[in-house]
């Protein structure tokens, strides 16, 4: 029976009291029908109106007129209509259909029934709020800190660093401060000042995303690193993505260069603040920030140069008017902390797995130590050489791939890196490489490889390149198999695997750090956030 064909809704008018059909119509329109059509032909008129008149959908929304419509319906009609809706003959079709709740799809069924075709859903009582999401918007905290930013971009010194821990998204969040600055200054030119390839193309993505959706009008997007020109003839209004390295070549061969880019800049954004005060840099920013109504916004997940070193951390500070807006969450003394348990920051699980290297320190070992930011490089030769150490980094990486899909690996030199890559495919575990030595087409090709969604487990291998502006939510595991004094590498490092479920990483990450007991190294990246607090107060 669920084949029949109904019955048409006119033809349910048709045999119905006219008392019914007059109420449908209203006695506005009745009257108005007698005044038109009087006589006894008026009946068939008001039922033919009715028919065309009257909106079956909302009859059958309302459920006192549904079911007044469904009484006159012929008892045969009333058993094919309940036989559509899965009647299963246990109780009277009447009680059957009385019995429905009337679903969306229950009224669409019951409409098709009555020959109906209806472009639009039966009417449903119309709500008076509904919610719309920005295609490039920002979380509370972000939103938080890019409007207290932006205070101080315009008054005062005009310079600041914002300081967001890794894997929160400050690309995104100062993307939003410039598109809101080019639309408030028109025509000017903002330049976005960073060091590698990848930081360098990550912003220039990154602002075209954001311009296509936040931006008022056509502005030009200049690349300048590596072999790129360094033309400024045509650009008065937009942004110039410059390498730092390319912006110190430039002003070599044109004294002019920095100057004339100067004068069109009323926003300086430089990425990896922490950099700012290394004096070829700093010539940089100085031109650059030369126009009295010229900004500079620092960006950095570490607001320091080291670890221990207050003298030249209070340099950097100095240089920014010591002036950071830090992320702050009510009710949390520590952001990271707080973002952890929202799922903006992945869980991290940080464990320390101990390898005799055989390294013994001599005295002027030691004094180098003391004297550097930074393992010395003999020192890390010394242990990418040795044959404990590395089968301790095999064995962690074969555990890890258990349970994770992709894992990045930090080694300690090129050399080291190769070697742990070729050991760990003979294993038959994926394994690539990116290093300062590999062709642009490697790079891309296996940093691809690694963010697609491949199932069979990943290492990803890299020494001094992936650090900074690398970007891949997937990866749940890292291995620091390279110590480090450094507070701002150690960040940095963590920082590639701590994205959270909410910034599209994953609710948990591990990091495993393979030490020698004879070398420095950290373990916490909630306390690595706070470390140069005091160096950023107002004396």
């Amino acid at each position: 029976m669920s084949g029949s064909p109904g019955v048409a809704f006119a033809t349910l008018l048709s045999g119905a009291p006219l008392s019914y059909v007059r109420d449908l119509l209203g006695e506005h329109a009745c009257d108005l029908l007698d005044l038109l059509h009087p006589g006894e032909d008026n009946n068939e008129t008001l039922r033919k109106v009715a028919a065309s008149a009257v909106s079956p959908e909302w009859l059958i929304s309302d459920p006192v007129e549904r079911a007044q419509l469904l009484r006159l319906m012929p008892e045969d009609k009333c058993a094919e209509l309940a036989d559509r809706l899965g009647c299963e003959g246990a109780t009277s079709p009447r009680g059957f259909l009385s019995a429905l709740p009337w679903t969306l799809e229950q009224r669409r069924t019951l409409l098709g029934f009555l020959g109906l075709v209806v472009d639009r859903a039966p009417e449903v009582p119309v709500t008076s709020r509904s919610f719309t999401a920005p295609q490039y918007g920002m979380f509370p905290h972000q939103r938080l800190a890019a409007g207290r930013a932006q205070r101080m971009l315009y008054s005062g010194e005009r310079r600041l660093v914002l300081h967001l821990p890794t894997g929160v998204g400050k690309t995104r969040t100062a993307m939003n401060i410039i598109c809101d600055h080019l639309r408030r200054h028109e025509p000017t030119v903002v330049v976005w000042l960073a060091r590698g390839r990848e930081l360098l193309e990550q912003a220039a993505v990154e602002f075209e995303q954001a311009w296509t959706l936040l931006g008022n009008r056509e502005v030009t997007v200049a690349r300048m690193w590596g072999d790129a020109p360094t033309d400024l003839d045509a650009i008065e209004d937009g942004i110039v993505i410059l390498g730092l390295d390319k912006a110190s070549a430039a002003a070599k061969s044109d004294p002019t260069f920095l100057d004339r880019l100067g004068l069109r800049t009323t926003l300086t954004t430089f990425d990896e603040a922490h950099q700012a005060i290394a004096p070829t840099y700093r010539r940089v920013v100085d031109a650059l920030t030369l126009r009295s109504d010229s900004s500079l916004l620092g960006l950095t997940a570490t607001p320091g140069r080291t670890w221990a070193d207050i003298a030249e951390d209070e340099r950097l500070s100095d240089f920014f008017a010591r002036q950071k807006v830090m992320l702050e969450i009510d009710g949390h003394d520590n952001p990271v902390t707080a973002l952890i348990e929202q799922g903006y920051l992945a869980r991290p699980a940080f464990r320390t797995v101990a390898a005799d290297s055989g390294t013994l320190l001599s005295s002027r070992d030691q004094q180098a130590l003391a004297a550097s930011f930074d393992i010395p490089e003999g020192l890390m030769e010394q242990l990418a050489n040795s044959v404990q150490w590395n089968l301790q980094v095999v064995r962690t990486l074969l555990d890890l791939s258990e349970r994770h899909r992709r894992i990045l690996l930090f080694s300690a030199s090129v050399e080291h890196s190769r070697l742990l890559v070729a050991i760990l495919s003979v294993f038959g575990l994926d394994a690539d490489q990116v290093t300062a030595e590999s062709t642009a087409r490697h790079r891309d090709r296996a940093i691809a490889r690694f963010k697609g969604p491949g199932s069979r487990p990943m290492v990803l291998s890299n020494y001094g390149v992936l650090t900074t502006g690398f970007d891949a939510p997937a990866a749940s595991a890292a291995v620091i198999a390279r110590p480090t004094q450094s507070l701002v590498l150690y960040s940095q490092m963590v920082g590639r695997v701590i994205r959270g479920p909410k910034a599209g990483g994953t609710p948990a990450c591990e990091i495993v750090t393979v030490i020698d007991p004879e070398l420095p190294g950290f373990g916490d990246v909630a306390e690595a956030f706070t470390n140069w607090e005091d160096v950023w107060k107002n004396r």
